[in-house]
């Protein structure tokens, strides 16, 4: 059998932790598995380089950038190969490039374009644990690059398909996925399993368990994935295939993000070309926008158009749409950051009605206005004053009886 295992921050996030990954490895090992083990950098530390980063330059250098980040997994993959040595098992550590991991050339966002993993290969032919440090990569031209927040989970789950991994484990410091956040509702309840669909959908809507490149990337390869807590050994909660049984359940989690603005082009002129031309220059810019609203004036001759966009990129976003009100004659920009998305998921709202409604009623019998809305197949999402945000994410959990078994 095969495994790769993947171990975040909080995992590794001091000697002792360290050992205790070795232990858990070395168990997987006596068993009689092949083990690759993807680490993070110990907790705090990417952050620190960040501030370093910070500190020196104003504007750091993308490509620089990519460089300082990546010895945080570097520092972790050498120190859990140490610690796996110490206690007889054979282990080798990888960097992104010695792995075969090729990106393109997106600093700090890079996307992985191909693996070759012809070490990783030989290493686990001959008996030993690949300990690789996850998050980074490498281009055809031989630049650092990293793959963005929590890419150390993206890691795992490319080379379990590179490898034709078995099982790729994702370890973290939670037992698996909840219906919502336990610090919020301590009565959420842990899933045994929850499909590609909704984990890709609960993690672009803030849930923090697993990075959503890495879910896209697990559904298009159909890697067998598992996330589990490295604290203890409670079974996790398996990402599958949709099945039946899930289309019975009308909403399997609710889910917030904090990290939102919304943008609004007020009184821009209403003719075809603007909305493209906006959008077009947002794209062009890196940026991702998620809710898009158009209001048309009574007299139909000027629109405002409002938008989101993650919080941390709020100013990049400012600058363009405040350059591009004065070329298009609009009034102005308008900017909201004390804003949260809050949504529900489940895969049974394709062949169940009444989902929206009932979360709309739920916010409103609680006082909470809703600014924007976006749904799909299997979400509804709402903006909401962030003050409100425990409390939608508290109440529509009630209202969905997600603390109730299935």
């Amino acid at each position: 059998m095969l495994l790769v295992q993947k171990y975040g921050g909080t995992s590794v996030g001091s000697l002792e932790r360290i050992r205790a990954v070795a232990d858990r490895v070395a168990k997987a090992v006596r068993s009689g598995a092949q083990v690759a083990v993807v680490v993070s950098a110990m907790s705090g530390e990417t952050d620190r380089l960040i501030r370093l980063a910070a500190e020196i330059a104003k504007r750091p250098d993308e490509r620089e950038m990519d460089l300082l980040l990546s010895s945080g997994e570097r520092v972790s993959a050498a120190l859990t190969a140490l610690a796996l040595r110490e206690i007889g098992i054979s282990a080798k550590s990888f960097t992104g490039r010695q792995s075969g991991i090729i990106t393109d050339k997106a600093h700090t966002r890079a996307r992985i374009e191909k693996i070759t993993a012809g070490r990783l290969h030989k290493a686990l032919e001959r008996g030993e644990v690949a300990v690789i440090a996850g998050f980074q990569g490498i281009t055809e031209d031989e630049d650092v690059t990293t793959l963005g927040r929590g890419g150390s989970d993206l890691t795992a789950v490319a080379l379990a398909a590179a490898l034709k991994a078995d099982l790729c484990e994702i370890y973290t410091d939670v037992e698996g996925v909840y219906t919502a956040d336990p610090n919020i509702v301590p009565e959420a309840r842990k899933l045994d399993k929850i499909s590609y669909e909704e984990m890709l959908e609960l993690a672009s809507l803030g849930a923090k368990v697993l990075q959503t490149r890495s879910v896209e990337f697990a559904k298009k390869y159909d890697v067998p994935l598992v996330v589990k807590s490295s604290f203890n050994d409670m079974p996790g909660t398996y990402i599958v295939k949709e099945d039946e049984e899930m289309e019975k359940v009308l909403v399997s989690g609710v889910t917030y993000d904090r990290n939102q603005s919304k943008l609004t082009l007020l009184g821009v002129p209403d003719r075809p070309g603007i909305a493209g031309r906006l959008f077009s220059e947002i794209a062009g810019s890196g940026l991702v926008v998620d809710m898009i609203v158009q209001n048309i004036s009574a007299d139909g001759k000027s629109a405002d158009i409002s938008f989101t966009i993650p919080r941390t990129d709020s100013r990049k976003g400012v600058e363009i749409t405040k350059r591009l009100a004065g070329e298009l004659g609009a009034r102005g920009v308008d900017v909201k950051e004390d804003i949260s998305k809050v949504s529900v998921v489940g895969v049974g709202m394709r062949t169940h009605s009444g989902v929206a409604s009932k979360m709309f009623k739920t916010l409103a019998n609680h006082g909470i206005n809703i600014m924007m809305i976006s749904t799909s197949e299997i979400k509804v999402s709402c903006v909401v004053d962030s003050k409100y945000t425990e409390l939608a994410v508290r109440t529509l959990h009630e209202a969905f009886g997600l603390e109730k078994a299935a």
